[in-house]
């Protein structure tokens, strides 16, 4: 089995070097890399197209444009994954877009370059066979399992379901933070430190992602207006106790 990666960003870029330890392993990135991930052969867009498997490794904004552009060249049975951090809306383009002859895996690697920068083993990868021969998912579930991840197989909407309020929520508390500009200092707690590898992860990704996370999420909107209001409830105790006399606070 040979593994073609499209899209060698940072994500990208760390997803096919751990591929590589387990398969044969190609990639392609539209604009220019000066180094390529350890184990990975560099290659034309069409040597990736035709791999048994392609992996997109593209923005979810972007995703659509490079789905329809890469369809009609395709060999007939070729295994089509996406990586997205958003899993209805990939979903649904490539049963739109993808020939009849494709099959189409949905994932979610729950991890990145920072999250599994000391090893990816027992971290959790969302599984969904869309359109996919029951053999060829079977194989990728197996080398998945294989590599000591955490499959978890699930609906497209059960996924934007619980992620909008885990990592959609992180990537938001973090942004939100970051505009803080918090600084380091001698008084931190646990708590702080915490706090700040909260946002050191979540602003270390592309502004991309966050934009994409909660724009393409579907469940995206009610998390914000449940964040709102509870920031509104936490705001409202704190009025309240202001006008009560500093004698009985």
């Amino acid at each position: 089995m040979n593994v073609g990666i499209y899209g060698l960003g940072r994500f990208g870029a760390f997803w096919a070097a751990e591929l590589a330890k387990q398969v044969q392993v190609k990639g392609y990135n539209r604009s220019p890399q000066r180094t390529l991930p350890r184990g990975v052969l560099s290659a034309t867009e069409d040597e990736v197209l035709a791999c048994d498997t392609v992996i997109l490794c593209v923005s979810i904004s972007s995703f659509k444009r490079v789905v329809a552009s890469i369809a009609p060249r395709l060999k007939p049975g070729t295994v089509v994954m996406d990586t997205c951090s958003v899993k209805t809306y990939p979903a649904q383009i490539m049963r739109e877009l993808l020939p009849p002859h494709a099959n189409i895996i949905a994932t979610h690697p729950m991890f990145g370059p920072d999250s599994g920068k000391d090893g990816i083993a027992g971290l959790p990868l969302v599984f969904t066979p869309v359109r996919c021969e029951a053999e060829l998912a079977s194989k990728w579930k197996g080398l998945f399992l294989s590599m000591n991840l955490k499959v978890l197989e699930m609906d497209c909407d059960q996924h934007d379901r619980e992620a909008a309020y885990s990592q959609g929520v992180t990537h938001f508390v973090g942004r939100v933070l970051d505009e803080l500009h918090l600084a380091p200092t001698q008084l931190a707690t646990v708590g702080y430190h915490r706090l700040m590898s909260i946002v050191e992860q979540t602003c270390n990704d592309p502004i991309q992602l966050f934009y994409d996370l909660q724009r393409y999420n579907p469940y995206a909107h009610d998390m914000h207006e449940r964040l709102k209001t509870a920031l509104d409830t936490v705001m409202a105790v704190l009025d309240a106790h202001d006008d009560t006399p500093v004698e009985t606070r």
